[in-house]
C-alpha cells in the first residue's frame, strides 16, 4: 500500500469550495483530512486560524 500527502492552502471563506474541488479530482481513496491550525494570541484570549489542509490520499 502507499500513501501520498497533499497540501492545499485555504482561508476560512473558501475552505469548504477548495476542498471539495480538490477531492473530486483525487484518483484514490482519502483516508484523512487534518488542518493545520496556528494559534493567534490576544489581549482577551487565543485564536486558531486554518491556513492549510493536509489530505492524505490511498494510492493503489
Amino acid at each position: 500500500m502507499r500513501y501520498k500527502v497533499h497540501c492545499i492552502d485555504v482561508n476560512e471563506k473558501n475552505i469548504e469550495k477548495q476542498l471539495e474541488q480538490y477531492l473530486n479530482l483525487l484518483k484514490g481513496e482519502v483516508v484523512a483530512v487534518l488542518p493545520n491550525i496556528n494559534p493567534k494570541f490576544h489581549l482577551m484570549g487565543a485564536t486558531g486560524t486554518v491556513d492549510s489542509l493536509l489530505i492524505v490520499e490511498k494510492l493503489r
